[in-house]
């Protein structure tokens, strides 16, 4: 399984991803019209604790659950100077939360790896009246002048035959659909509202390839390919003064109160 791959590295993921954006906690809690230091959130797929972090240092009880044990254990680590948060070690899936309930459930970057026929129900089930479902949805992002290095890196992804699903360049970000429907459609929760990020990063070789390490899609690839892969990134960047790629990145922030 895929999302399986992250627990295989937990330790070079905690190194390579970057954090979130503070803008997106702040219209977290904006969106839902709730004060950080009163809500109690559960947190999905909580990794090595990327945005744990954030939500913990702005007073928030966050009771974290994550499957993968090296990542739970490093999120445990990462946020040990914080005594509201906690990490289990489990699926979502199959937490029990043993009659509690929350005023949030978040997700970030992780909604897509729940089960597609529980998420929506499971979430609704152990959220207080009121409470709200909120996740965060996106990827690379390719707005007009985004960085050609990734155009110039897909000949090494043809050549080892891991082209690019579709037309070349991807929709730009405002074309991306956000996934309001599909909340609505669930039947659990109404008042969806969403907020847009595109941000950027920039990365020298040893940084890009250490993210594209952690890449699940990357993991399952024949280890000689994607070693050859990585050369040629690392060859592309030594081609630049700097060596610096910048990616941008897009994330949908959802936010839907539970039905009564």
């Amino acid at each position: 399984m895929r999302a399986q791959t992250f627990d295989e590295v937990a330790e070079l993921y905690d190194r390579a991803r970057r954090g979130y954006p503070e803008q997106l906690f702040d219209d977290l809690f904006a969106l839902a019209e709730m004060s950080p230091d009163e809500s109690q959130i559960l947190e999905i797929g909580c990794g090595t604790g990327l945005a744990t972090r954030p939500l913990a240092r702005r007073g928030c009880r966050v009771v974290g659950v994550e499957p993968g044990p090296n990542l739970a254990r490093i999120a445990r680590r990462n946020t040990a100077e914080f005594p509201r948060v906690t990490v289990v070690n489990q699926r979502f899936e199959d937490f029990d939360p043993a009659g509690a309930t929350f005023d949030m459930v978040f997700a970030a970057t992780s909604w897509h790896w729940i089960d597609p026929q529980v998420r929506y129900a499971k979430a609704a089930s152990v959220l207080k009246p009121g409470g709200v479902l909120a996740f965060t949805w996106g990827a690379h992002a390719f707005p007009s002048g985004f960085d050609p290095f990734f155009s110039e890196i897909q000949k090494a992804y043809d050549a080892i035959g891991q082209s690019w699903d579709g037309a070349w360049p991807p929709p730009p970000p405002e074309q991306v659909q956000d996934l309001s429907e599909d909340i609505e459609r669930s039947g659990y929760f109404e008042e969806v509202r969403v907020a847009r990020h595109v941000w950027t990063t920039d990365f020298n070789a040893e940084e890009h390839v250490a993210l594209m390490s952690t890449a699940s899609d990357h993991r399952l690839m024949e280890p000689a390919k994607r070693e050859w892969l990585f050369s040629e990134m690392r060859r592309l960047h030594n081609t630049r003064p700097d060596g610096i790629v910048r990616k941008h990145e897009l994330t949908i922030l959802h936010v839907a109160r539970r039905k009564p």
